[in-house]
């Protein structure tokens, strides 16, 4: 989270036991830190959602290689050091789901996409590798790979669009939820797309 003033006043309060953390999920050692809070501080993880990401369109004959190191760092690394991370604390539990954000992008071309599909790709073979290493440990790995998201993000960047095509927030959470609940206990592997009408 980049703010977490705006990010507070987004969470619900009442009853509710909640840790804001700051955190580089690019640097292990800030990520294990954050979670060995977490271990303290609830006692357990039931589940892990990675959302941390970027996006950037650029073409590869007038790119820069920066670009994929940079949708690399983003979209990937921050997946693996997070993953491994929470990894101890769901393996000493026998039991967590780990939900990860992929993309619609990836495994079709499109022009401009490639730094961004490709690290994207990455992050659903993450998920598939992660759920053959702990199937047999208790723990489910599956991603969501979402079409366009509207969000006010997105609508700045692209005016234009036709907002009604995108996903809605609502339905991405829906869908993260249900992965990451009791009931997706047998979905291990699955890298579902969330499409609208793109």
């Amino acid at each position: 989270m980049l703010d977490q003033a705006t990010g507070a006043a987004g969470l619900p309060q009442a009853g509710a036991d909640l840790a804001l953390l700051d955190v580089d999920l690019n640097d292990v050692a800030s990520t294990r830190h954050a979670f060995d809070t977490i271990a303290r501080r609830f006692g357990r993880l039931d589940a892990l959602v990675s959302v941390a990401g970027g996006f950037h369109h650029e073409t590869l004959a007038e790119g820069k290689v920066e670009a994929w190191d940079r949708m690399y760092a983003l979209n990937l690394r921050t997946a693996v050091v997070t993953c491994q991370a929470a990894l101890p604390l769901m393996l000493a539990r026998g039991a967590g789901h780990v939900v990860c954000i992929g993309s619609d992008a990836i495994g079709r071309a499109h022009a401009g996409l490639g730094a961004y599909a490709a690290s994207k790709a990455g992050v659903a073979e993450l998920v598939r590798t992660l759920a053959a290493e702990t199937r047999d440990q208790g723990i489910a790995a599956n991603a969501v790979l979402p079409g366009t998201l509207d969000t006010p993000g997105n609508r700045r960047a692209m005016p234009d669009a036709d907002f009604s095509r995108w996903v809605s927030l609502d339905a991405a959470a829906a869908l993260i939820l249900f992965l990451a609940s009791l009931l997706a206990a047998q979905i291990n592997g699955a890298c579902i797309p969330i499409v609208n009408r793109c």
